[in-house]
């Protein structure tokens, strides 16, 4: 295993709508960002009971379910784009639109611990993508959703992208009132 640690991404690094995603990540670096959030997100979302998973706070807002599936959707697609440009490809990547993704998902039709199941693999193969990456790899940037963001950048967005919506599961999904 590699004593190398990514260090964080300057603003330089990827649109200043990530930044917001980024700020909620205070490591230095982002593997240990991403096992952090990770166990702190499993412990969250396994402690709500199934009988939960369909709340959702407002009408035309997500059910519980489907943050949880927007939250892996939206991992995979950071970590492709992280793949492509680690790998040196300058293919110009589009953008996704979760609103769209969500109801394709049909994650009512899932258990939430399938949901949660899918997440914890996916973000385990994520940590061994990003562990394998050389010094060099890192710094790699490519074109996503018509802006630049380094390899560093994506990792941080999904540790950060993935603390925000725990934060909102928390605030006003299971928080009294929510």
């Amino acid at each position: 295993m590699s004593t190398f640690t990514s260090g964080r991404p300057a603003a330089g690094e990827h649109a200043p709508y990530y930044g917001r995603y980024v700020a909620l990540v205070p490591e230095s670096d982002a593997i240990v960002a991403l096992e952090r959030q990770m166990t702190e997100s499993l412990a969250l979302v396994r402690s709500i009971p199934e009988s939960l998973a369909g709340h959702r706070y407002g009408p035309d807002k997500w059910t519980i379910k489907e943050v949880v599936g927007h939250v892996v959707d939206a991992e995979r697609v950071f970590a492709y784009r992280a793949l492509r440009f680690a790998r040196n490809d300058r293919t110009p990547l589009p953008g996704f639109d979760e609103n769209a993704y969500v109801p394709a998902g049909n994650f009512g039709h899932r258990l939430l611990a399938d949901l949660i199941a899918e997440w914890d693999l996916l973000r385990l193969a994520n940590m061994a993508f990003f562990r394998g990456l050389e010094p060099e790899a890192w710094d790699r940037r490519g074109l996503a959703s018509d802006h630049p963001i380094s390899v560093r950048a994506l990792a941080y967005v999904i540790a950060g992208h993935g603390r925000h919506h725990v934060e909102i599961l928390k605030t006003r999904y299971l928080s009294p009132g929510g």
